[in-house]
């Protein structure tokens, strides 16, 4: 019996050692050097998917390492320059973090505070690793990309999510387990949060100096919750704490360059832990959602639960407003936008994530319910500064783009639903409360019937309650000095009305390209082919993008008609101003200023775009008409161009207009009557009215305003079938092909002598 003991300690230091070099086999480095199994890229039609599940489960063989090494109180370090931004900030300036994960856990070296590490158990130690392997730069294959949803990692997470923060249940116990207690827990929290003053969310908070470090005790009762905390907790610092407010106070300064920036799937990621929060803290049983003393010192809820009551606002709201107002503020204005919409939506909708079966009404008619109330005034920022930002976001975007307008028509029918609205102004109400009556009131709610208090004094006592803790909500995510601007205020309306404005511009601009679409479409024919149809039968607008043509085009249509709808219920528009703004709109832009060139100023180089101008071209209502300006000569060969005949008749006219350019040129200046039909034949009567169109520089213009012989047109699939038709009809008529081609020289001739006759005159007629 005793052979095995005397193995074991070393059989666990053999399984210590090997531990990171597996993690880093799996994960990657952190540098991102080795690449490790590539969770990123592995889907479920990969043949190592099943065997990299099964390996990295929370009950497989690579957890139950992890718990086997946590009963035995290993350590791994993790270099401090690899933590997020802010936290390493903190660190180096000898500031404790606010997040208690990285206490008690810094080695001092010799060498100073530039090569801090922290110590690590080995779940803590994993679960970094696992995070991290989400923001590491990664060299993809190429044609291959980490933004799938059903990637092994992505699946992952969600496992991980389930298994440690479970909705029904409590989380496993661990396998293996020790008496001297190797987990250091996090310090036990209380059920209410003490406030030293607005802004400071709770006394963890407090930034304490990293040299006088507090002991944490070791609750036996967080116990129980100690990994689902430790997983929370480095999610959301590795995923979202990247931002602080601070640093967006240093934005300001040139000197300072962007911090981290997201990728497309690492929002995914974080919507997927949005999600489940939201699930999770809904799962609290009805009895524990009472927040106030007495429930709690009677009912002695579990760790589980009362973590489930604090999970959202304590450990994800700050972090999350700032990650996704620089998302909002710097994501590039395209579709890939849509993922961290989405997540910004699923966040401020937990009533879409309650368990319960979905309601039969439809969506627009789904009433929230007044229990949501709180949640809306203590996340208030959320709602409307970022509402306030993706606003102005908007009127710089192309609503002309189906998945643009399908954006602003899902923001305005979330922000449309029934209460939604009302919640919202009740909570900057509340914010707006002038201090001098908040100290006025708060005094009375504390005083009982016998003390001269009313039945009112409960009512005030709770209204005192609500905005203290809307105040401190945005002093908290905004710092003490915020100018907050209301969501329902005369300023934000007036950018509401021009929103609408916009919108109802690229609703008319949709409708009238796909009416052109159809009618082009329905005139197109066989001898369209040969050039003869519409020069724009390939095009639809400036910019568009493939699929933004028939179908599209009609739900942009739907889209905004919907969002021009549901702006003016959360906003009580009134319905007859809008519809005269509409209208005056729509009398404005006629197909007669459809034709206008965009507002422009004349600079010295030619016309300046000003900001209604490109406003204009942005949304469809005007644009250029785009001409070739180039040699004509040298255009892009067309379509109902034949480009051997192009490149023949170029090489011929080259020679000729080489060898006679001197005649051509002193033909074309004589005042006389031979001087005027050389410049029909030989010079371009249209170059003087395509400078009108867009600006052109002198030299160019006067070189391809020099006479010269051009045999392009005789390469057009056109002229040839035309030639081809005249020949068989001259040979039908018992005309040789020298006679025939007398005829069209005569014909030629004779045309251009009656328009160098009549031409001015048939001109001003």
């Amino acid at each position: 019996m005793a052979a095995p003991t005397l193995q074991q300690p070393s059989f666990l230091l053999e399984l210590h050692s090997i531990f990171p070099w597996l993690v880093e086999s799996v994960f990657g480095s952190l540098d991102g050097i080795i690449a490790g199994w590539n969770l990123r890229l592995l889907h479920s039609r990969s043949h190592e998917y099943n065997t990299a599940m099964e390996f990295l489960n929370p009950s497989g063989p690579m957890m139950k390492l992890v718990y086997k090494l946590q009963a035995e109180e290993y350590k791994y370090e993790i270099p401090v320059n690899y933590l997020p931004g802010p936290v390493k900030a903190c660190i180096q300036e000898g500031v404790l973090p606010d997040c208690p994960l990285f206490h008690n856990k810094l080695q001092f070296p010799l060498s100073g505070l530039l090569t801090l590490n922290l110590a690590l158990n080995p779940f803590e130690f994993f679960m970094f690793n696992f995070a991290y392997c989400l923001i590491t730069p990664k060299s993809y294959p190429q044609g291959q990309h980490g933004s799938s949803t059903d990637s092994a990692y992505f699946v992952l997470v969600d496992t991980y999510l389930k298994y440690f923060l479970p909705s029904e249940g409590s989380v496993p116990p661990s396998p293996f387990s020790d008496s001297r207690g190797s987990v250091t827990a996090p310090s036990p929290r209380s059920s209410t949060v003490s406030f030293a003053g607005y802004g400071v969310h709770s006394p963890s908070l407090l930034k304490h100096h990293i040299f006088h470090q507090p002991s944490v005790n070791a609750d036996p009762a967080a116990q129980e919750i100690w990994r689902s905390e430790t997983l929370l907790q480095m999610f959301v610092e590795i995923w979202l704490h990247h931002y602080s407010l601070e640093m967006y106070q240093k934005l300001q300064s040139p000197q300072v360059k962007e911090p981290f920036s997201p990728t497309e799937e690492h929002v995914l990621v974080v919507r997927l832990l949005v999600k489940h929060l939201h699930a999770f803290s809904n799962s609290l049983k009805p009895e524990q959602l009472s927040s106030s003393p007495s429930a709690h010192s009677h009912t002695h809820p579990s760790p589980l639960e009362e973590f489930k009551r604090v999970v959202v606002q304590r450990f994800v709201q700050q972090k999350l407003y700032l990650f996704l107002q620089h998302c909002f503020g710097h994501w590039p204005l395209d579709a890939s936008f849509r993922a961290v919409l989405e997540t910004w939506l699923s966040y401020i909708q937990p009533w879409r994530y309650t368990g319960e079966k979905p309601n039969p009404q439809p969506d627009q008619n789904r009433t929230v319910p007044d229990k949501w109330e709180s949640f809306v005034q203590e996340n208030l920022l959320m709602y409307t500064k970022l509402f306030q930002v993706f606003l102005n976001r908007t009127v710089r975007t192309d609503l002309v783009n189906a998945k643009n307008a399908l954006m602003v028509f899902r923001v305005a029918k979330v922000f449309a639903q029934p209460n939604l609205a009302e919640m919202i102004q009740k909570g900057e109400q509340l914010f707006l409360e002038p201090e001098h009556v908040l100290h006025h009131r708060q005094p009375r709610g504390y005083l009982t019937p016998s003390q001269g208090g009313s039945f009112l004094s409960s009512r005030q006592r709770v209204m005192t309650d609500m905005v203290f803790r809307v105040k401190s909500h945005v002093y908290a995510l905004e710092g003490q000095d915020c100018q907050y601007k209301q969501m329902f205020g005369t300023e934000l309306r007036g950018a509401v009305m021009k929103l609408i404005q916009i919108i109802a511009q690229a609703r008319q601009t949709a409708k009238r390209i796909s009416d052109h679409s159809s009618e082009v479409a329905a005139n197109k024919s066989f001898m369209s082919w040969f050039g003869m149809g519409s020069s724009e039968l390939n095009n639809t607008f400036p910019g568009a993008e493939p699929e933004e043509s028939g179908e599209c085009l009609k739900k942009t249509h739907e889209f905004l008609d919907r969002a021009l709808e549901n702006l003016c219920q959360i906003f009580k528009l009134n319905q007859g101003q809008l519809t005269q703004l509409i209208s005056n709109l729509g009398s404005s832009q006629d197909d007669g200023n459809c034709k206008q060139l965009p507002d422009c100023i004349q600079g010295e180089n030619g016309l300046i775009l000003t900001d209604l101008g490109r406003r204009q071209i942005l949304s469809g209502l005007r644009k250029f008409d785009i001409h070739y300006q180039g040699d004509p000569e040298l255009q892009p060969i067309r379509s109902y161009e034949n480009a051997l005949l192009v490149r023949l008749f170029y090489r011929i006219s080259s020679l000729v207009n080489e060898r006679f350019g001197g005649h051509m040129n002193a033909l074309c200046s004589r005042p006389d009557f031979l001087g005027r039909l050389g410049r029909h034949y030989l010079a371009d009567p249209d170059s003087t009215a395509k400078l009108k169109q867009s600006p052109l520089s002198r030299r160019t213009l006067e070189r391809n305003r020099q006479p010269r012989v051009s045999l392009r047109p005789l390469a057009s699939y056109r002229t040839i079938l035309l030639l081809l038709l005249f020949y068989v009809l001259g040979a039908l008529l018992s005309f040789g092909p020298v006679s025939s081609t007398l005829l069209i020289l005569t014909g030629g001739f004779l045309y251009g002598l009656l328009m160098t006759l009549f031409g001015d005159k048939l001109k001003t007629h």
